[in-house]
């Protein structure tokens, strides 16, 4: 199961990026040609944030259920966790940096549902769903991606 949990949670990584930088793109190409923020625009940040979510949650199962590098470090190495990279940089920092991306992501959402000015919901949406990007790809454990 750990293993089936962290394939899905792998590839839908590339999901969640490919979703967020088209999404990214489309705000962009929208604020410099001043065009309307469409259905088109919502319903990408819509897939964006519900792939983002579903990889929170295949997330949370892994590091609350299985990993050995989630809870189940500190239950096995207490505080020293901490002090072993590799296993923090999984337990704490891993996990802590993306709930705040993904927070970030989706208050970005919930802000455009209420605006009704496009240009300001094109901003919203590159300067949330950016600093997510940012956020998700600074905490991406890349010795283990490929």
């Amino acid at each position: 199961m750990y293993d089936l949990l962290k394939t899905i949670h792998h590839y839908l990584f590339f999901v969640v990026m490919v979703l967020g930088i088209f999404a990214i793109v489309k705000a962009v190409m929208g604020m410099s040609s001043k065009t309307a923020y469409t259905e088109g625009d919502r319903k990408t940040g819509l897939f964006f944030l519900i792939s983002c979510h579903i990889q929170l949650l295949i997330g949370l199962v892994l590091y609350f259920f299985f990993s050995p590098f989630g809870l189940k470090a500190f239950q096995e190495f207490g505080s020293a966790v901490m002090k072993m990279k590799d296993y923090r940089s999984i337990a704490v920092e891993h996990i802590s940096t993306n709930i705040i991306a993904i927070i970030l992501i989706t208050i970005g959402y919930s802000k455009n549902k209420r605006l009704t000015d496009s240009a300001q919901r094109h901003k919203n949406v590159l300067i949330f769903f950016g600093l997510g990007i940012v956020l998700l790809i600074s905490r991406i454990p890349w010795d283990r991606i490929f």
